[in-house]
């Protein structure tokens, strides 16, 4: 009778597992979900940041996103993808006054770098999304850039064997969506991370600077006081601290009249417009060219354009530029040809190599 009962289970067992549906081609997910990524926060950056509740960072998550930022099918005619306008040995810029999108059109601003972005809540030039899950879409569907609804990007990842199964693993399902797309860029940019210059060296007395780049350091954190003789570069007061950007907007006496209005384009306020972010330093040298149009090509230009150019009947131009002058009563800088060329000593410091080398950042599909 025992033998009878066994038999009968075994037989069981065999017809419900030969009777089971058909699994599909993707891998079995993991029974624990994905994997938490160790986001390991250098030393001098701030250890305050927000990640989104509803997208942590895992390891899954910023490998597809990683495969998504390099993806030319996020392009309409599958010629281009992020990377094409922020490439890794540029800090994650491309080198243009003005990108150019999938048709070979301007686009309309700089591409800006993605370094220490985990710590910004303001993204663009002009501010226009609050989160780099909502940053991401706009360039896919922007006509002059990548030009692709997301809903076509979701339809050709889909019938590919690759992403399927990557999705699978970073979200629970092998169904794609917008929204996991989206979340996964963001993920993967979360975790480009700079903070291993000389500059970051010399701060944790493991490097020492020349002379030169010291007093370029010490002129670029100084605001100018004519009146005690403290000179100043005046940097500073708007890329400050270890992020090198105090991740605010201000309008430095660009233009006379505004073409583009920046943050006043997003807000509606009159008091904003002019206005565009102050970005990180951090990798200045390797981003040329500079401002939000990508008008001044070299750091020399940049400089000159603080001493001599500064249009002061330019709306809303910063107090902190309108007082900041090395002569007392003076306008612009008045820096001396020295301190410019120490100053700029100052930012070649801020060049991250690590950074710009890091495999975890590179082209997944080379």
């Amino acid at each position: 009778m025992a033998k009878h009962r066994l038999f009968l289970s075994i037989c069981l067992v065999f017809f419900t597992l030969s009777c089971s549906p058909e699994k599909d081609d993707a891998p079995a997910l993991a029974p624990d979900g994905p994997t938490p990524y160790e986001l390991k926060i250098p030393q001098l950056l701030p250890k305050s940041y927000v990640i989104p509740a509803d997208n942590p960072l895992t390891v899954e998550g910023v490998e597809l996103g990683r495969h998504l930022f390099y993806e030319k099918k996020l392009s309409g005619n599958n010629s281009m993808s992020c990377a094409n306008c922020h490439q890794q040995e540029k800090a994650f810029t491309d080198g243009k006054a003005l990108s150019l999108g999938i048709d070979q059109r301007p686009t309309r601003r700089s591409a800006m770098s993605l370094a220490n972005l985990l710590w910004f809540n303001q993204f663009n030039w002009d501010g226009s999304a609050s989160s780099l899950e909502a940053q991401a879409r706009g360039p896919i569907e922007n006509p002059v850039e990548l030009h692709q609804p997301m809903a076509e990007a979701v339809k050709k990842l889909q019938a590919t064997a690759l992403y399927p199964p990557l999705f699978g693993k970073a979200f629970g399902s092998t169904t794609i969506t917008e929204e996991n797309i989206l979340k996964a860029l963001a993920q993967f940019q979360r975790t480009l991370i700079s903070a291993d210059a000389r500059y970051d060296r010399y701060l944790q007395n493991k490097e020492m600077l020349t002379p030169d780049e010291l007093d370029g350091m010490r002129l670029f954190l100084t605001h100018p006081d004519p009146s005690t003789n403290t000179r100043g570069g005046n940097c500073g007061d708007c890329h400050g601290g270890t992020l090198l950007s105090l991740r605010t907007f201000h309008n430095n006496g660009l233009d006379e009249v505004l073409t583009d209005k920046g943050l006043g384009e997003v807000t509606g306020r009159a008091t904003d417009m002019g206005k565009f972010k102050a970005p990180s330093l951090r990798n200045i040298a390797l981003t040329a060219p500079y401002m939000h149009d990508g008008r001044l090509a070299t750091l020399e230009q940049v400089l000159d354009h603080y001493n001599d150019h500064l249009r002061y009947n330019s709306p809303n131009l910063d107090p902190l530029i309108i007082e900041a002058s090395n002569q007392p009563q003076g306008k612009t800088l008045r820096l001396t040809a020295e301190e410019k060329r120490k100053i700029i000593a100052f930012l070649h410091t801020l060049t991250d190599s690590t950074f710009i080398n890091d495999k975890r950042f590179a082209n997944p599909f080379k």
